[in-house]
This record gives structure tokens, C-alpha cells and sequence, in this order.
């Protein structure tokens, strides 16, 4: 694929919610964006503007009622693989284990033989810094660990595209900060999945801090208000005067 090129795009994307009274609320309306080969992509905006609507449209669990959405030049038709959403609250099973947890994402991959699976599972648990606890139960976990148990579930089927949908907001700050670096080195390191990221998230902050381009949206029905794109080098500092700046930016363009 040419880097040039969108790794995924919605083009004149439409999506609303049908109402008791027989309305339809509209989310989404002829909103186009692309997400590039190897980028970063932050999406902020208004509480109810349509974020995480986009997301779950990218992810293929929710169809349009109009537009088209194209994943690696092909239309995009339900789920694949390829890409992943990791969630603000970790959809684990309870009664399975944090391995067994992680192997779901695995289990219609027929490609593999079940130790080639075992062996992926044990790779990620070791990328996310879960040695040791793959025979625990999610109530046993930590907040933080939960979403390390996400996202290597995420991760393991070696997906193109990772969207996060709001992936610290239940965790403390230092938990947080872990983890956001842990996915910044996974998204450098070309050897690891993803190819590319996409973050929704309510904390300007964290975005300027991970993203190469910012999506703001506007409210309901969603529609791009600027597309602000980041240039400071990596590692970021928080306290530099450029950072502040562009947050202060960003703030300016939601309010």
C-alpha cells in the first residue's frame, strides 16, 4: 500500500438513532475524514457530538445509513481483524481468565495452530507487563491492568488500525501515563501492531501529547470544525511553551 494513501476513510458518512417518537436523532451528518498510513489520529469534540459513533463505525460494528467507509481501498462490510477498539471500560468476561480473556480475540483465526495461539497470548501479556498474572480473574486486577488485559486483547490479532475510545479516563494519572507511553511505543516500533492509531478522548492534553493530526468536532450532528496537525518532536514535553500552545489551541476550537 502506498504511504500516500488512506488506510481507512469515510466519505460523506450519515448515521442517526431512531427515537420513541418515531424521529431519528442525527449523530453524524456528511462528515469525510481519513485516517493516514502510519499516523496518530486524535478526535476531540463536545460530550454527545458523535466520537464514539465514529469509532464503532470505523471498527465496522455499526453500518451508515449513508456514505461509504473504505478500509485499506476495499469498501468497509462489518468487523475484520485488522482492526481493533479497545473500550473505556474493558469488555472482559468474568469468569475467564486474563489468558483466556486475550485468547478470545483468537479463536476464529484458523490459520493458527492452538500453540502458535498460546505463544501470541504470551507475547502480548509480556508487551503489556502481565508476566505472571494470566491464571488471574479480571476481579483480581487493577483498573489498570484491566485495560492492559484490553489492549493486549486488542493487539493480538496484530491489527492495521487500533481505535481507542476514551482508554484512560478510569484510570488514575499515573496509570494513565504508563499506559499512553506503552501504546506510543508500540505505534513507533514497527515491528508491533498497529500501523495506525486512532484515540478519541475528552483530555486535550493526552491528545496533543500521542497525536500527529487533531480531528475537532463540532456538535450534534458531528462535522469537522479544524483539523490541527501536531508537529513536536518525541518524546513530548508537557511543560514546554509549544505544547501549551496547541492545547490552549485545541481548548479554543471545542468552546
Amino acid at each position: 500500500m502506498n504511504k500516500s494513501e488512506a488506510l481507512l476513510e469515510l466519505r460523506d458518512v450519515s448515521h442517526g438513532y431512531s427515537l420513541r417518537a418515531g424521529a431519528t436523532l442525527r449523530v453524524i451528518e456528511n462528515l469525510s475524514l481519513e485516517v493516514r498510513f502510519n499516523e496518530f489520529l486524535g478526535i476531540v469534540g463536545p460530550s454527545g457530538c458523535g466520537k464514539s459513533t465514529i469509532l464503532r463505525i470505523m471498527a465496522g460494528l455499526i453500518k451508515p445509513l449513508s456514505g461509504v467507509v473504505t478500509f485499506r481501498g476495499s469498501i468497509l462490510n462489518g468487523t475484520t481483524p485488522r482492526i481493533s477498539l479497545m473500550h473505556q471500560i474493558p469488555p472482559l468476561l468474568p469468569w475467564l481468565t486474563v489468558r483466556e480473556n486475550i485468547a478470545l480475540a483468537l479463536i476464529a483465526r484458523d490459520d493458527l495452530t492452538e500453540e502458535e495461539k498460546r505463544l501470541k497470548v504470551t507475547q502480548f501479556l509480556e508487551l503489556v507487563e502481565l508476566t505472571g498474572y494470566d491464571s488471574a480473574y479480571p476481579y483480581e486486577l487493577s483498573g489498570g491492568m484491566k485495560q492492559r488485559v484490553a489492549l493486549a486483547r486488542a493487539l493480538v490479532t496484530d491489527p492495521d488500525l487500533l481505535l481507542l475510545d476514551e482508554p484512560f479516563s478510569n484510570l488514575d494519572p499515573l496509570t494513565s501515563l504508563s499506559l499512553s507511553r506503552e501504546i506510543e511505543y508500540m505505534w513507533l516500533e514497527s515491528t508491533l501492531p498497529p500501523i495506525s492509531v486512532v484515540m478519541v478522548s475528552h483530555n486535550i492534553e493526552e491528545v496533543v501529547m500521542l497525536a500527529d493530526r487533531i480531528i475537532v468536532l463540532g456538535s450534534r450532528p458531528a462535522r469537522i470544525l479544524a483539523e490541527v496537525p501536531i508537529e513536536m518532536q518525541r518524546p513530548r514535553n508537557k511543560k514546554s511553551e509549544e505544547f501549551y500552545r496547541l492545547v490552549d489551541e485545541v481548548f479554543s476550537l471545542i468552546s
